[in-house]
């Protein structure tokens, strides 16, 4: 008798469940209809890419920005539109940047280069010198520590290792080079550094990024070099025809700028006391109208609230799209928001993060304890017709500051093989981006929020 009751009782619990996922998949056909059909993130990309542009944190154009993207909260139906006030670092470019080899018979050939975010730049006459070349930082130190290095310029020629399938594995390798780099060559006398950049492919265009100087050490002017030039560079150093590289960069750093996350708000019927985070960072670098980093992540954020309200769903939980500022060159933003979150006395439950581009989404990462992951793996049925599945670790960098308050991290992961011919580089626009990839990636992102709103972790 007992095993029968026990046996109802499985059944009837399975009924239950069985009822509630049939629900949510209806649910989640309604939303992917609706975002596929009358999605407006790309509209709202076109707005933020061509009437914007770029916008680094500090810039008038990332004050428009902020504008621009409260104004879209509102018009997608967020109950409430908060300005959260941050300082931001000011760093400006200036004059474009010249540099040229010097062959050793007299002659010269231009170079296609950036300076790197943060960098100082040169005399107001450029900056001479004979260039050496190292592969990493042990042949840096090697050659440091012989003294080979002092009174030349250090060039990095550490291509993106084209064997990781996961392209982001191989920007993770290279991207020291960028950001230590200028700080690691100073420390043996060098008095300035080209990075290659840190691109997938061989083109004509250099990416920037941001270069993170170690007070302990001379500040040093650091460029990016197309990685077709470093190629060209490589070879001339090896076949002995360069005499020396001439570069010039007028950036500076200005004192810190007022900015704002901006924060749209739908709030929880039942626990509006939970919060779940949804977001992508607003600036980007001032090469490019930033489409992929990370207007894509913005606009489909903030088309979570519209598919939310266009389809009448109230969530349980409260929803909030935060347009993080200052991710590119110093992570400000996301610093600020979890300092709200430790003080607000509300449960930072759940957070998600765009910030890979705006192509087809493959998974979405999520960073979960074992009783979390047997509870929400129980929903990945429900991705499988939009081709979405889950994956181990989640997470961003302006979501991470909130794990230091308990929260779930979660990341929309696109197919990552065209991103970085694009990061960083005047490539990234929004002719790059295709309005349907996008908009399958702010469903997925609506589809996670909702399961979680709805059923909690």
């Amino acid at each position: 008798m007992k095993k029968s009751i026990s046996l109802l009782a499985v059944i009837f619990i399975a009924n239950i469940l069985y009822g509630q996922t049939t629900e949510d998949s209806v649910l989640l056909r309604r939303m992917a209809n609706e975002i596929l059909s009358n999605g407006n993130a790309y509209e709202n990309l076109r707005f933020l890419t061509k009437k914007v542009g770029p916008r680094l944190s500090g810039s008038p154009q990332a004050g428009s920005a902020v504008l621009a993207t409260a104004r879209m909260m509102r018009e997608a139906g967020a109950d409430t539109v908060i300005l959260q006030e941050c300082m931001v670092p000011h760093w400006v470019r200036g004059a474009k940047e010249s540099a040229k080899l010097i062959f050793a018979n007299g002659k010269e050939y231009a170079l296609k280069v950036a300076a790197l975010g943060n960098s100082v730049g040169t005399p107001t006459a450029g900056l001479k010198a004979n260039v050496i070349e190292v592969r990493n930082f042990a042949e840096l130190e090697k050659l440091g520590t012989a003294g080979n290095i002092k009174g030349n310029i250090v060039f990095y020629n550490h291509p993106m290792d084209p064997t990781f399938i996961k392209t982001f594995m191989a920007y993770g390798d290279a991207v020291p080079y960028r950001g230590r780099g200028p700080s690691m060559a100073a420390k043996y006398g060098a008095v300035g550094v080209i990075v290659r950049s840190m691109a997938s492919n061989k083109d004509d265009h250099p990416h920037t990024g941001a270069t993170v100087y170690n007070d302990s050490m001379p500040k040093i002017p650091a460029i990016a070099i197309s990685t077709n030039d470093a190629e060209y560079l490589s070879n001339a150093l090896r076949m002995r025809m360069v005499s020396q590289v001439y570069f010039k960069t007028s950036c500076k750093m200005l004192p810190d700028e007022k900015s704002y996350n901006v924060i749209g708000v739908l709030r929880g019927s039942e626990l509006p006391d939970e919060v779940l985070t949804v977001g992508g960072h607003l600036d980007s670098w001032d090469l490019a109208e930033g489409a992929h980093d990370d207007g894509a992540g913005c606009m489909q954020s903030i088309e979570v609230i519209r598919a939310f309200k266009a389809l009448g769903i109230r969530p349980k939980r409260t929803i909030q799209s935060v347009m993080f500022m200052n991710e590119e060159n110093g992570g400000r933003g996301g610093e600020k928001y979890a300092e709200m979150a430790k003080k607000d006395g509300r449960k930072f439950v759940f957070a998600i993060e765009s910030d890979a581009g705006g192509f087809v989404p493959r998974s979405i990462g999520l960073s979960l304890n074992a009783a979390q992951k047997a509870k929400l793996w129980s929903f990945e049925r429900l991705f499988k017709p939009y081709a979405i599945e889950f994956s181990e670790g989640g997470g961003g960098a302006d979501i991470g500051p909130l794990r230091s308050v308990g929260t779930v991290m979660s990341s929309l992961n696109p197919d990552s093989q065209r991103y970085f011919e694009v990061h960083h580089a005047e490539t990234d626009v929004l002719e790059s981006v295709s309005p349907r990839e996008l908009h399958l990636g702010a469903f997925g992102m609506a589809a996670i929020l909702y399961i979680v709103s709805e059923n909690g972790l």
